[in-house]
């Protein structure tokens, strides 16, 4: 009985070590799958970036590379979680590391490939004479927020024929409603201002425009639409610049995106 007992052990035994051996983790297959789609999504992603920015002269017209990839990215991000219009195909992007003197100002068509506009736009008293250095969200700082917007509704004040914003990014730019922070044409926004003064004039933290092209401006984004302006400040975060969301991109037929998942 001893003996039949002893090879029933050792039965047991073997069969439990034949099982050890030849099992394998399930998940490794996974995450060797899962490091080579993101690696494939975000060259596809780089392509899509590039593409955009090569047809629409984007360089030449002084839009810095890094800068549009971000606005993009938010773009991306925000019409994945559903904040814009699925036809929504228009970004603008402001640039305010760049001298008031220069078109620093961009409105894009990311699905036509096409510039659209190029112009100046002044930022915030608050935030530096030539070159914008001081960004807030507080009230009465006239300076500039930095971050990502929605265009809204068009409506006529103090400023004449001014655009509504509503900012995203919450302690940067999210009380631009309470601030009054809308997009409006000014007179010191101009040529003659550079000449006169060697910079443009300053608004009390609104993007200010051309008045000779406020029109054309406002007509072009009106409507949810992205608005992206970037600032040195090393301290802005948004979770639209969050590239994991990009994990489902797909550029379909025409170059366009296709879907986002914003986590």
């Amino acid at each position: 009985m001893i003996r039949k007992h002893f090879l029933w052990v050792l039965c047991v035994m073997m069969l439990f070590s034949v099982t050890i051996i030849s099992w394998t983790p399930i998940s490794e297959p996974k995450t060797l799958t899962s490091t080579k789609l993101t690696a494939s999504v975000r060259e596809a992603f780089e392509q899509y970036v590039a593409t955009i920015y090569q047809t629409a002269n984007l360089q030449q017209a002084g839009l810095d590379l890094a800068v549009f990839q971000k606005a993009l990215t938010g773009y991306i991000n925000l019409k994945a979680g559903n904040m814009l219009p699925q036809n929504s195909s228009v970004i603008t992007v402001v640039d305010l590391n760049k001298s008031s003197c220069e078109k620093r100002m961009w409105i894009i068509d990311v699905a036509a490939k096409q510039l659209l506009l190029n112009t100046l736009v002044a930022h915030g008293e608050g935030s530096g004479d030539d070159m914008a250095t001081q960004f807030s969200d507080n009230d009465d700082s006239h300076q500039s927020s930095l971050g990502f917007y929605l265009t809204d509704d068009v409506y006529n004040g103090k400023n004449g024929r001014s655009l509504r914003l509503d900012g995203l990014d919450e302690g940067f730019n999210a009380s631009a409603r309470a601030r009054a922070i809308v997009l409006h044409g000014a007179s010191y926004v101009s040529e003659k201002a550079i000449a006169k003064m060697g910079r443009l004039g300053h608004s009390w933290g609104c993007p200010a425009v051309p008045l000779k092209v406020r029109d054309k401006v406002i007509n072009t984004i009106k409507g949810k639409t992205v608005l992206f302006i970037n600032g040195n400040d090393s301290s802005y975060t948004s979770k639209y610049l969050d590239e994991s969301g990009l994990e489902d991109f797909a550029p379909d037929a025409t170059g366009a995106e296709s879907q986002a998942v914003v986590t």
